[in-house]
């Protein structure tokens, strides 16, 4: 029995427990004291965390009254970490608390758990049945219990909620069952009527998280349990049911096609800057057999860690709670918390710029979107990179922004949704055709004997690392025919805004060019290096030294011929070809179409799912009040001054808006899809930002 480890243990069972243990001194903690401090929430808890305790001096065990309790001790610095269901992470990656997740629990086959509603075999009723029934739930805020199930019924409106405004969502809840155990509820309410404590949200309350909730539904105090799929013990499985929305019922086995949703794993969070040591994850056996993740002989489930823990993943450095839940769920965290707002006059974005030159062009539409109640209708936000930009976009820090297909696919995986899509042709703009889209071309000097097949060693330009016609499309040919990842090998130098610094992909990046700052910003993924973006990328094949530049079809067109900025002003087009894959003779910069690396999706405007009508509302507002359409508007969305194709392609003619069925997938296609899909077979070729989004979670 698991509960006689700690009072008969063997000698080497004592040498095992305490390696393990004796690992979390390698952390550094608080100053005055070398022990990690583990923050419990209930009696249980701190009796089995001072159980681990005695084996080791390099573990404490701090109790607070519940998980908000433990997250501002946290933050605090008078408590180190604690494992945390999906609803508390996203609380406490919260700009006042600002913890992060760095383990994962790791369930085995299923390390991304599913939220479901278990009822008793024999009784009658359906999904679709459930008002006036009798509800058990895991606890207030919770994701398996709380946030899934009412979200669920808020969006198929069987629960009735205007917002806030209206009522609390609480209250709603009542309304709708007519009597609940919701441990963390008011307790004065039907929403802890059922409950067999305190209806605390800890496990001082027997019905409080998943055990409890589903003992609350075996013993009759309730009609449904939700839970999560691992909940049911194996012995019992016989003797209850799912209900699945489409108001069938299958086996606790089927989880797979009848659940509500998946749901983040739980994971252990800390704050900035503490390490917790890397054993965790290296000795996972020893932490196993210490009984971390057993709560047999504590009269409670799921102290600390999950029972159903099979290990903890140390998760990526980039990782923050918004990346780890991803946007759909966060969106559903939100919506819960404030409901649909029906005030259409207090709506406004805020737009994310990349460096200084689109930040003050942002900052200039801002001053022009001034309506004549004097509300600013876009608010401009920054970011050092794209990425960056679609991380804050994903905290609700910024809401929207336009991105080429490349970090559309990256965006997409982090769960952002494409709203709206650059037209190039103004013919389509009133016709609701279908999007725009380009070529990806690879130029050259006229008469520079470079071609497809001898570019080994030779000198390349980038528009930066991630992007499509500078580097997904190319490099995914390039791995295709030669099978390199590591293309700082395949060109002997190169600028590709984004690499790494002191790479010979940035070798031939040229910074700002002024003064000290200059080397600051040497390869940054910004306008602030001169050989960023398109026009910077036929630049570094201009006075750069490159011998090939992986730009779009219309770049040397736009840069040449008495167009584009000072440093184009004498280029002519005709002193440059394009090269073809397949070895054939280069041609003329305008046979495009016939000689190109592949044809590519227009750029769109990325935002979160919930943001998505409010971002198509006001961009339609805008564009009709400063697109090329109008003559003497005072701002021109979509022209650079102080740059080329700031916020916006300057080639873009309207924006039109993308359905709201269409993933983003569908809206970049089959074929680049593939690309992309193809491309990440080299992990190099992953972003940070992407591989964080997609890192054993469940979107």
């Amino acid at each position: 029995m698991r509960s006689c480890l700690w009072k008969s243990r063997t000698p080497s069972m004592n040498i095992i427990i305490s390696a393990f243990l004796g690992c979390l001194a390698l952390a550094p903690a608080a100053p005055h004291d070398s022990k990690v401090r583990w923050c419990l929430t209930s009696n249980q808890e701190l009796r089995k965390c001072n159980d681990l305790a005695t084996t080791t001096m390099q573990l404490a065990c701090v109790k607070r009254d519940g998980h908000h309790e433990c997250i501002r001790s946290i933050k605090d610095g008078e408590a180190d970490a604690i494992t945390l269901d999906g609803g508390d992470i996203y609380k406490a990656g919260l700009k006042n608390y600002d913890l992060h997740p760095v383990y994962a629990e790791d369930y085995g086959e299923d390390s991304c758990p599913y939220a479901v509603a278990v009822v008793k075999k024999g009784t009658r009723f359906k999904f679709s049945e459930l008002r006036g029934k009798r509800s058990c739930h895991t606890g207030l805020g919770k994701s398996a219990g709380w946030i899934v199930p009412i979200g669920t019924f808020l969006s198929r409106n069987q629960i009735k909620w205007a917002g806030i405004e209206d009522k609390p969502l609480e209250q709603a809840v009542m309304e709708f069952f007519s009597a609940s155990c919701v441990p963390g509820a008011t307790k004065s309410t039907r929403l802890c009527q059922l409950c067999k404590g305190d209806c605390s949200r800890s496990h001082e309350e027997p019905y409080y998280d998943d055990g409890g909730a589903f003992q609350c539904l075996k013993d009759g105090a309730g009609d449904i349990a939700f839970v999560q799929h691992l909940t049911v013990p194996a012995a019992e499985k016989d003797q209850y049911e799912l209900l699945c929305k489409d108001d069938t019922r299958k086996s606790i086995d089927e989880y797979k096609t009848c659940h509500l949703a998946q749901i983040p794993a739980r994971a252990v969070v800390t704050r900035r800057g503490f390490i917790l040591p890397p054993c965790l994850t290296e000795r996972n056996s020893l932490f196993k057999e210490a009984g971390a993740f057993s709560s047999e002989g504590y009269t409670a489930k799921n102290l600390m860690f999950r029972d159903s823990t099979k290990r903890l993943v140390q998760l990526p450095k980039i990782m923050d709670a918004f990346l780890y839940l991803g946007a759909q769920y966060t969106a559903s965290v939100r919506s819960l918390q404030k409901g649909l707002s029906t005030d259409s006059t207090s709506r406004y974005i805020k737009w994310c710029a990349v460096g200084h030159a689109e930040t003050a062009k942002c900052d200039l539409w801002s001053v022009n979107s001034m309506d004549d109640s004097g509300n600013v209708r876009v608010e401009c936000q920054n970011g050092q990179s794209v990425d960056e930009c679609i991380s804050k976009i994903m905290r609700k820090e910024a809401d929207a922004m336009a991105i080429d297909g490349g970090q559309v696919y990256t965006a997409g995986k982090c769960g952002l949704v494409p709203a709206m899509v650059e037209q190039y042709d103004e013919s389509k703009c009133t016709l609701g055709s279908d999007a725009s889209s380009y070529y990806a071309v690879a130029v050259v000097r006229k008469g520079s004997g470079v071609t497809w097949n001898n570019l080994k060693g030779k000198k390349s330009c980038h528009n930066s690392l991630g992007r499509t016609a500078g580097w997904n499309i190319p490099m995914a040919l390039l791995h295709n025919s030669t099978g390199q990842c590591d293309f700082s090998k395949y060109f002997s130098q190169s600028c590709a805004p984004g690499a790494d610094p002191e790479s010979n992909l940035c070798a031939l990046c040229k910074g700002s060019g002024k003064g000290v700052r200059s080397e600051r910003v040497r390869c940054k993924p910004s306008t602030e290096e001169l050989y960023y973006g398109y026009a910077g990328t036929f630049r570094c094949l201009v006075e750069g030294g490159g011998d090939v530049a992986f730009v779009r079809h219309s770049t040397v067109g736009e840069n040449t011929d008495g167009k584009g900025p000072d440093w184009a002003s004498r280029l002519k087009s005709s002193d440059f070809e394009l090269i073809c894959p397949g070895g054939s003779a280069p041609v003329p910069v305008s046979d495009f179409a016939r000689c190109n690396l592949a044809k590519v999706p227009a750029h769109a405007v990325v935002t979160r799912p919930e943001s998505r009508g409010d971002v198509v509302a006001v961009l339609k507002e805008q564009q009709g009040m400063f697109g090329d359409a109008v003559a003497d508007a005072p701002f021109k969305m979509f022209q650079s001054e102080n740059g080329k194709n700031l916020l916006f392609k300057d080639s873009t003619k309207c924006l039109q808006e993308i359905p709201a069925t269409k993933t983003f997938r569908e809206f970049l296609g089959d074929a680049y899809v593939a690309t992309m899909d193809f491309l990440r077979q080299c992990s190099s070729n992953v972003p940070d930002l992407e591989n964080a989004c997609t890192y054993r979670t469940c979107h």
